[in-house]
């Protein structure tokens, strides 16, 4: 019996204090330039936890879970054609949760492969830019003011 994705994933905008911004190329789309993201597991619901984990899957930087800065925000949109094929027959939207991790600098990062094949820290503007995701790069977007600096 085939196991299906849930509809229900985290975004998570990783930056220094500069507001330099983490993106991520995918391995199965190098065009896809994003920051962190991942679904819901079945087995874990707690999103700040998926967060966390996903942090360390996709970058290898170890995180808590009380480390990530819950927004309070999420995100209804189509999923892509191209992914549907992992979620049940019928689902085209997914609820994504945004979450920011500050970190004290752009440090290097630990990618999967099989996810992930490049890295770069961007300024937050030049970040938004290159994103594919409209709602990632309205994410980063809104950095500045969700961290309470002058843009």
């Amino acid at each position: 019996m085939k196991t299906f994705k849930l509809p229900v994933s985290v975004l998570v905008v990783i930056h220094t204090p500069a507001l330099d911004v983490l993106l991520i190329r995918r391995a199965d789309h190098a065009e896809f330039w994003q920051s962190v993201t991942g679904s819901v597991d079945a087995e874990d619901t707690d999103l700040r936890h998926t967060a966390a984990r996903e942090v360390q899957e996709e970058t290898g930087l170890a995180v808590q879970p009380a480390d990530l800065l819950d927004w309070g925000m999420t995100n209804l949109y189509e999923i892509y054609p191209a992914w549907r094929h992992r979620y049940a027959p019928g689902v085209t939207r997914n609820t994504e949760h945004l979450f920011s991790l500050s970190v004290p600098a752009a440090v290097p990062v630990r990618l999967s492969p099989r996810e992930h094949t490049a890295y770069q820290w961007l300024d937050w503007r030049a970040a938004a830019e290159l994103c594919y995701s409209p709602s990632n790069a309205e994410a980063i977007l809104q950095l500045p003011r969700r961290m309470q600096i002058p843009s």
